[in-house]
């Protein structure tokens, strides 16, 4: 635990505040003034009870009375210009580090998001850097500064009395061995809060994304108790830490109080005895409060930055995540594609020891169509995540244009590639936005000749605002045949070289699926197309059609030849037919 604090607290200084070492020194500096400032105060009353006032000395009374006022001054001008430059500073931070998380989350391979919440990860993104501010914030800079001035008062208070100033460091001291213990009891219990907090919102995510299933199984009650056990975790999870700062306010104050009440008693002592004055004590007094009061602030600001570094450790956990583009190992870029593919003894697992692809070989010429068939879980989608460079095989090669893909830089490959599948993922907003998605700078005559080829103006020339209807989230507005033939427009506007359809046509009715047969043809049209087929009858004109089964290719030829076999192929499409 104390190393892995050592090094969250390495790489955020390196990261966040060393870059910003002229913001956090003018911070440091600011509050050294307004410190030096608030110890006038106690120097004056000091003067005014000792010399002023026994002396009857008006005029030294106004030079004290300006000097107060003077610094009164100074300690609002550099609370102001404290609070105004390192917070605005801090949450601009903030905004800054959530676009670096988001960034490196869409640097990271499919892989893992298949592992995680969406939820969890807007958490990770939107909550668990928000710790920062207490670092470039006013926090860093407080808890220095009112260390500065505990030393500062502590070093005066000695030259006062050093007996009454050795009995206030004796329940000082027992309260700072509390507080560290206390704080590295803490840091865990925040770092765990993180964990729930993504897990309860992703949840609630899933929840209200799958409102239309849980209402149409009247699962409502069941998805409430699910929601409240993760409230409930949460709960006692803040009511532990709760219950820590709560023990270390408590000690403070009883710790402090016995220190000020020992005070009273001594300095009452050493005032009848006169080796101490009134005005002295009094000094004294005031002194010591400003060496307990940073004291105690350090404590809240010693939370604030365990929970900082609880949420930083998360971060820095994600941001040294392996992206799925390492340029150390896909150093080859692609300036062009001319669309040919092949499979190479291709095996893949998504465990150890469990593999779903055993030696996959096959060839896809330009322009040539492969279809894949096969049972549910036969390894289809696999094979497609390869191709679309979404997998990296376990063994064996996918050759593009005779280039091992797993070589080769993965943005100059997909800027060649287009995927449309069987639930496509559609944007709310308009339709235009949709189908701009992969070329917002496309022209809007492009834009018309993709929507038109994939039959999209079909049903928009119906909606009163065209190409800029609202579609709703995920578009909810629209049937999933209309979905799909902007899936397949905005494939279109890409003009990519390689097509990956994964059961693009399944679950359709027969009017959209002829519509969109005729946006496909126009999609695959002198494009290498890889396309896994849920209906046969779509797929009869293939180049190439690949029966997979059990992550093996069972059977390989064209439509035809496999029905001439009557083999598995002629057992799927005899099966359909039927139906």
């Amino acid at each position: 635990m104390q190393e892995k604090k050592k090094v969250s607290f390495t790489w955020a200084f390196k990261e966040y505040i060393w870059p910003r070492k002229k913001i956090v020194a003018l911070g440091l500096f600011l509050i050294i003034v307004r410190s030096l400032s608030g110890l006038v105060l106690p120097y004056a009353s000091k003067a005014l009870i000792d010399d002023v006032i026994p002396s009857k000395n008006t005029t030294t009374l106004g030079y004290l009375l300006v000097a107060v006022g003077v610094s009164l001054l100074l300690q609002s001008l550099s609370s102001f210009s404290l609070t105004r430059l390192l917070s605005v500073e801090a949450q601009h931070l903030i905004s800054v580090l959530r676009a670096n998380v988001q960034k490196k989350l869409l640097t990271l391979p499919v892989s893992f998001f298949d592992n995680q919440k969406a939820g969890a990860l807007v958490s990770r993104v939107m909550t668990d850097v928000e710790g920062v501010r207490n670092l470039v914030g006013t926090g860093l800079v407080q808890l220095i500064g009112g260390s500065i001035t505990a030393l500062i008062s502590l070093v005066i208070l000695i030259n006062i009395n050093g007996m009454m100033t050795l009995f206030v460091l004796l329940p000082v001291g027992i309260f700072a061995l509390i507080a560290l213990k206390a704080f590295g009891y803490i840091r865990p219990i925040f770092r765990e809060r993180g964990k729930i907090n993504a897990e309860v919102t992703g949840r609630l995510t899933e929840t209200l994304n799958g409102i239309r299933v849980i209402k149409g199984f009247n699962a409502e009650e069941q998805e409430q108790k699910t929601f409240e056990a993760g409230v409930e975790r949460l709960f006692l999870n803040v009511k532990k830490s709760l219950t820590a700062t709560a023990f270390m306010t408590s000690a403070s104050t009883f710790l402090l109080g016995i220190a000020s009440a020992g005070i009273m008693g001594i300095g009452g002592y050493f005032i009848m005895q006169g080796s101490l004055t009134y005005g002295e004590f009094v000094s004294f007094t005031l002194f010591l409060g400003f060496m307990i009061a940073p004291i105690v602030q350090m404590s809240n600001i010693g939370s604030q930055l365990t929970e900082a570094f609880a949420g930083l450790d998360r971060t820095q956990e994600l941001m040294h995540t392996p992206e799925e583009d390492d340029p150390r190992v896909r150093t080859q870029y692609l300036t062009e594609l001319k669309g040919n593919l092949r499979f190479e003894n291709v095996s893949f697992a998504y465990e150890t020891n469990k593999a779903v692809l055993h030696e996959v070989s096959f060839e896809a010429k330009k322009g040539e169509v492969i279809a894949l068939v096969g049972s549910s879980g036969s390894g289809k989608s696999t094979i497609a995540g390869l191709a679309s460079g979404f997998l990296t095989p376990t063994e064996g090669t996918v050759y593009v244009d005779e280039q091992d893909l797993s070589k080769i830089n993965l943005r100059s490959f997909r800027q060649h590639l287009g995927v449309v599948l069987q639930d496509d993922f559609l944007y709310e907003g308009t339709i235009k936005e949709n189908v701009l998605f992969p070329r917002p700078d496309a022209s809007d005559e492009e834009v018309e000749a993709a929507a038109k080829g994939a039959y999209v103006t079909e049903f928009t020339d119906r909606f009163d605002e065209g190409l800029n209807t609202l579609i709703g989230e995920r578009g909810v507005k629209l049937s999933g045949g209309q979905r799909q033939r902007i899936s397949i427009a905005r494939a279109l506007l890409a003009a990519p070289q390689l097509v990956i359809l994964d059961e693009a046509t399944s679950n359709l009715d027969t009017e959209s699926e002829r519509y969109i047969q005729e946006s496909l043809g126009k999609l695959m049209h002198q494009r290498t197309t890889l396309v896994i087929a849920h209906r046969l009858s779509t797929i009869q004109k293939a180049d190439q059609i690949l029966v997979i089964e059990e992550g093996r290719i069972a059977e390989q030829g064209k439509h035809q030849e496999l029905l001439e076999k009557k083999g598995r192929y002629y057992e799927l499409y005899t099966y359909q037919t039927r139906m």
